[in-house]
């Protein structure tokens, strides 16, 4: 209890409460984040921002992601100044030593429900008024030509022409070759293929999804997870299916009932997919995306 009144008198002395990666722990907010990654192709995040009145939270600075700033209750001002830095990366911090920020382009008082777009690199700073205030910040890293070249540069690991020692041979050659790995489609792929293995899972009831297994048969009703985001892919003899850090194999003759339940908005039964499988074999298969938290038995 003394941890919690300390918190409380810095709070009552003007300190915010910060809780940051609130997508991690909170369903809602989880399932929130996931069905923007889905809308937009970029990892996202949300921090929680406790403010108590007539106080200032952070000083002048800027972020280096996308944010969207969601006011919950209270009310909070915003002074926004134009960059510092252009589209910063991660580690390029505003610092005093830059300059102070110039005269506002945007003076704006938040109220519940309203919501503020700050692209990476506006510099900002929010106070509240006479009363306290709470505040989301949902954060977008958006996947940069840094990044696809670092895609596209490690791409090239298996050509033996990118493995000699540097300043040896024409470098022309190579950088053609690097340029043909940075199609709009490759770029695409990549993006996607990063953003799909990096996602953490959320399994929200999946101790009871597991016991329901005993019971799963071919007229049970199923339903895709809708937090999942996989990509189904054939690859010779067998369909691959990657979600959440997971790469699961089966056989190839199952492509067409996965690529439906991957596909699915609503909920299914396995004697109504497409496909050549026969029920035992679709159960099989159902039995391990449950277990791997893939889809979920409509209880």
């Amino acid at each position: 209890m003394a941890d919690v009144g300390k918190v409380a008198s810095e709070f009552d002395r003007g300190a915010t409460l910060v809780v940051q990666g609130l997508h991690h722990w909170w369903p809602s907010v989880a399932t929130f984040c996931r069905s923007l990654e889905s809308s937009l192709g970029h990892p996202t995040q949300c921090n929680a921002y406790y403010t108590p009145s007539s106080a200032q939270g952070l000083p002048v600075h800027h972020d280096t992601h996308d944010v969207f700033c969601l006011q919950v209750s209270g009310e909070k001002r915003w002074l926004v100044h134009e960059p510092a830095w252009e589209l910063p990366l991660k580690d390029q911090r505003y610092e005093e030593a830059m300059g102070a920020p110039g005269a506002p382009v945007l003076d704006v008082t938040l109220q519940p429900g309203d919501l503020l777009y700050l692209p990476r690199g506006w510099l900002h700073a929010a106070t509240t008024s006479d009363t306290d205030s709470l505040h989301l910040t949902v954060g977008v890293n958006v996947y940069s030509w840094v990044d696809a070249f670092r895609a596209a540069l490690d791409s090239c690991a298996n050509d033996v022409a990118f493995r000699r020692s540097a300043g040896t041979g024409a470098v022309e050659p190579l950088l053609q070759r690097l340029a043909a790995k940075l199609s709009p489609d490759d770029v695409r792929r990549r993006q996607r293929r990063r953003l799909v293995r990096s996602r953490r899972p959320i399994l929200g009831g999946q101790l009871e999804q597991l016991r329901a297994l005993a019971d799963l048969d071919a007229a049970t009703l199923l339903e895709r997870r809708a937090t999942v985001l996989a990509d189904v892919t054939l690859r010779g003899e067998s369909v691959r299916v990657v979600f959440e850090g997971k790469n699961l194999e089966f056989p190839a003759p199952a492509r067409e009932e996965l690529a439906f339940m991957a596909s699915a908005e609503e909920p299914f039964r396995l004697v109504d997919l497409p496909g050549v499988l026969d029920d035992d074999g679709r159960l099989v298969i159902a039995r391990r995306l449950v277990h791997e938290g893939f889809l979920r038995i409509s209880l």
